[in-house]
């Protein structure tokens, strides 16, 4: 009549086969056992066992108000009382405060953390117990070591999570900000409307946190108001990607033409678009120990690969489509490729080899495009200006363009020269020659900000635009010795 807890079980895919048929063919007599197991999200686990248990996530939750609730759900009131210097509820609720932002923060992706990181109630915790020690041993009249406080939080307690340089940076902005004697003052607020409350009792904290607004602005986690619409726009790509991947697969009995002959004939049109393999020859015209031509043929080799693949699998995919070869089950690949070309989807067998994008549509364009870059670059002499977005490797172009800088300079060495750009006032078209060193390069794009080309600086986001391309950018090397 008890429970058993199996936890992790996504390392032990093999028990669990052995685990749905002992709960399938075991007599037990007691209606209160429970079997209760805890994994990670597999693609190899076992189907029916999940389709016998009752699911149960545990999910961060959504917004300030939600955030707040739970941090406050596990706070009792002997700890609300624990210290009697004016200090303490303020301190307590900062700090839940910034961990519902830096958890808020994750749903943003990579515009609110460079690399996601799973801070959760221990640090909280943990933040609260070093507060309140320090509380204690402080001289009332000296009062708190901002320092201090500002250090464990941003360094140690949340900090040391985060592993990125720039991540770092930002929790010490808001220990920075949040964290002073400021904090203290009637005027403060986080955000306009996210006050520090007054109260006494937990019960006057939930009244307070229900009156905040229900759906937070991004301006609250120290965010453009664009973030919400690459969130939003992400959401929403996300439930049509479910809806389009549980949709029937098989051809269905109406009028109108079939998924077999919409992919045959997408399949011939890409075909007579593909460009030709590449001739190795002409490479070996050019010099092949010239650093840049060592990287050329490098991105040459690549690309005949996805030319490969791409030709391969079409013409597969006709010959099966026709009836000429079987489409079993065996061959995963043209089926992964059938679904997902009339999807207008790119099929896993060429994203594996390529890069990824939007949809098929998208991705045939760029192939043309990066062949056409490498193409000209073969037959017509070096580019006056490159698409680095257009490589596979854009920092082995860098590195070939260091390298290419320190033979022309017999006194530099490699370990000594860094890579520098100048941002240019000029757009691809305007460029008519190239720099008498280094290279001219186009096609990045600015997420989170925008770009002021007279004066050549970073300023905020224009509300509605999310991408901004940048002029062309004259890379170049330098000693840094």
């Amino acid at each position: 009549g008890g429970w058993v807890l199996l936890q992790n079980c996504h390392l032990g895919l093999e028990f669990m086969d052995e685990l749905l048929e002992t709960l399938l063919t075991a007599e037990i007599p007691n209606d209160t056992f429970r079997v209760w197991i805890t994994t990670e999200q597999h693609p190899k686990f076992p189907i029916t066992l999940l389709q016998i248990a009752i699911k149960f996530t545990n999910e961060p939750p959504q917004g300030i108000r939600a955030g707040l609730k739970r941090t406050f759900s596990g706070i009792s009131q002997d700890m609300l009382n624990v210290s009697n210097l004016p200090m303490w509820k303020p301190l307590l609720y900062t700090v839940a405060f910034l961990h519902s932002t830096v958890q808020e923060r994750r749903k943003f992706g990579p515009l609110g953390w460079n690399i996601p990181y799973e801070f959760n109630s221990a640090d909280f915790t943990a933040s609260v117990q070093f507060i309140q020690n320090h509380l204690k041993k402080i001289d009332i009249k000296k009062g708190i070591s901002w320092n201090t406080v500002r250090y464990m939080i941003g360094e140690v307690q949340y900090g040391g999570r985060v592993t990125d340089d720039y991540d770092k940076r930002l929790l010490n902005c808001f220990a920075r900000v949040w964290f002073n004697e400021n904090m203290f003052d009637s005027a403060f607020c986080f955000y306009t409307g996210y006050k520090i409350p007054v109260c006494k009792t937990l019960e006057q904290y939930f009244d307070y946190i229900q009156l905040l607004p229900a759906m937070d602005t991004p301006e609250v986690f120290g965010l453009h108001p664009n973030a919400d619409i690459t969130y939003q726009k992400n959401t929403s790509a996300d439930v049509l990607d479910t809806i389009t991947n549980i949709q029937p697969k098989e051809s269905g009995g109406g009028s109108g033409e079939t998924r077999e002959a919409v992919v045959y004939r997408s399949a011939e049109d890409m075909l007579e678009k593909l460009p030709p393999d590449y001739v190795k020859a002409q490479l070996v015209k050019m010099g092949a120990l010239n650093s840049m031509n060592i990287f050329l043929r490098q991105e040459i080799d690549r690309m005949q690969k996805v030319i490969t693949v791409v030709r391969t699998s079409l013409n597969d995919l006709k010959l099966a489509i026709e009836g000429t070869i079987v489409m079993s089950e065996a061959s995963k690949n043209l089926r992964d490729a059938l679904d997902n070309m009339y999807d207008a989807r790119i099929p896993q067998v060429w994203r594996r080899v390529s890069w990824e994008s939007s949809t098929l549509g998208f991705w045939f364009t760029e192939l043309l495009d990066r062949n056409a870059q490498l193409s000209a670059w073969i037959f017509h002499g070096r580019p006056k200006v490159f698409w680095i977005t257009g490589f596979f490797n854009p920092q082995g172009f860098l590195t070939a363009m260091k390298q290419e800088a320190t033979r022309a300079h017999k006194d530099w060495a490699l370990d000594k020269v860094a890579v520098h750009n100048e941002v240019l006032k000029l757009t691809r078209e305007e460029i008519t020659s190239s720099p008498s060193e280094g290279v001219y390069i186009y096609g990045l794009y600015l997420e989170g900000a925008g770009w002021d080309k007279r004066r050549s600086i970073l300023v905020e986001s224009t509300p509605k635009i999310l991408f901004v391309q940048l002029p062309v950018l004259h890379m170049f090397a330098i000693d840094s010795t």
